[in-house]
């Protein structure tokens, strides 16, 4: 968790107590700027599925990735600006889409359900599952069951609840074990991206 490699000039002693606060809030501020843009960048890898509303996208991994990255906080912070900035006209949504209504619509509930998910996987980064590629699956698996606990019974305000589960859930399953897979074989390398050695830790704090 990005905790255990933040630079000199944000941990304590580093300076006045205002310097050392001023320090850790620019470092989170750019994690969490990062973070949604990773994000954004994730939700460009997509295509359609011709039988239903809700696209197959890189989103899922982009997410799950930046929350066992960045920790609970800063994770969902991140989520947060992403959506914050798709509602506010920037072309962050998957297809390059943009505004209020991608939230409102079919696919408006994975995108909520993103925060929740960001939230637990990152807990349980902090927890110390992600130091075994087991544990970082674990924490995704269930950081993926609360995007769709939000997800379907949204999807199910448009497309009928006998419907939800085949168009929202079933066809998505083999894409998410991929992203999921990936999103923690590349956990290392974004350990070594922000300059950590190793997992080690301090303790801390829509499409599909």
């Amino acid at each position: 968790m990005a905790d255990a490699i933040r630079p000199a000039f944000a941990r304590p002693g580093a300076g006045t107590d205002a310097q050392v606060r001023a320090g850790a809030f620019a470092y989170d501020l750019i994690l969490v700027v990062a973070g949604s843009a990773l994000i954004a960048a994730s939700a460009q890898v997509w295509f359609a599925l011709p039988f239903s509303p809700v696209p197959i996208t890189g989103q899922t991994f982009g997410v799950l990735f930046v929350a066992s990255l960045l920790g609970r906080s800063r994770g969902a912070a991140a989520v947060l600006l992403y959506l914050a900035e798709g509602a506010a006209g920037l072309p962050v949504f998957s297809e390059m889409k943009a505004g209020v209504p991608v939230l409102l619509g079919p696919t408006g509930g994975y995108l909520a359900g993103f925060v929740p998910g960001a939230w637990i996987c990152g807990a349980l980064a902090e927890r110390g599952l992600d130091r075994r590629v087991g544990g970082t699956i674990l924490s995704m698996l269930l950081g993926n069951v609360a995007i769709f606990a939000l997800g379907l019974p949204w999807l199910a305000r448009y497309v009928g609840t006998d419907h939800a589960l085949a168009l929202g859930f079933w066809p998505f399953l083999p894409g998410d074990v991929v992203k999921i897979g990936l999103a923690a074989a590349l956990l290392p390398l974004g350990w070594r991206l922000l300059g950590g050695r190793g997992r080690g830790r301090a303790s801390g704090s829509g499409g599909r």
